[in-house]
């Protein structure tokens, strides 16, 4: 049942929480934006802020409804202090239990978008949302991030043989597969 005597925290309350929770091991950038607030955490931490996020009584993000990767392949010059070129995996949790809602992001370097070998990796938390189970493999599977610790990371919709990554902003498209020729 839905605790109704508060209101929902705000993403600046869940980033003070957080901050209170692990500071100074780990920091986090909380990015206001009008329509979606989110929070920056090290890829490298994200495992125990994962759990936090989930344990917590006063947070109790309960389930995961979305994880995608962006390709930021380029920066924008625009930007003052622009990120090199990255990958960032977004999180969006959601608490049944308060009603609140967080936008978590991670940034990883790119890596290349054909061949496992040099892909950024990333904990996987498919333990702890089992939403997160088949999103880290489609994570995986078009934008080559490896989820280290998923119980079956492997290809969810291009076939076993497909070589590449087809989400990444470089991907070569490949002219024929399976001697089928492209067009």
């Amino acid at each position: 049942m839905a605790d109704t005597s508060r209101s929902p925290l705000t993403p600046e309350a869940i980033s003070q929480k957080l901050q209170a929770a692990f500071a100074p091991d780990v920091s986090f950038a909380l990015h206001q934006l009008p329509t979606d607030s989110w929070l920056e955490v090290a890829a490298g931490e994200w495992r125990k802020v994962a759990e936090f996020l989930k344990n917590d009584s006063a947070l109790a993000f309960d389930t995961l409804c979305n994880l995608c990767v962006v390709d930021q392949f380029e920066t924008d010059l625009k930007k003052k202090n622009p990120p090199p070129p990255c990958l960032w995996v977004v999180y969006h949790l959601f608490s049944f239990v308060h009603r609140h809602r967080i936008v978590m992001k991670l940034q990883l370097p790119r890596g290349q978008a054909t061949g496992n070998e040099q892909l950024p990796v990333v904990q996987s938390v498919a333990d702890l949302w089992k939403a997160a189970n088949w999103h880290e493999r489609e994570a995986y599977d078009l934008s080559g991030v490896m989820f280290a610790g998923h119980p079956d990371l492997r290809r969810i919709l291009c076939p076993d043989d497909w070589i590449g990554h087809p989400l990444r902003k470089d991907y070569p498209f490949p002219e024929t597969y399976a001697g089928i020729q492209a067009k």
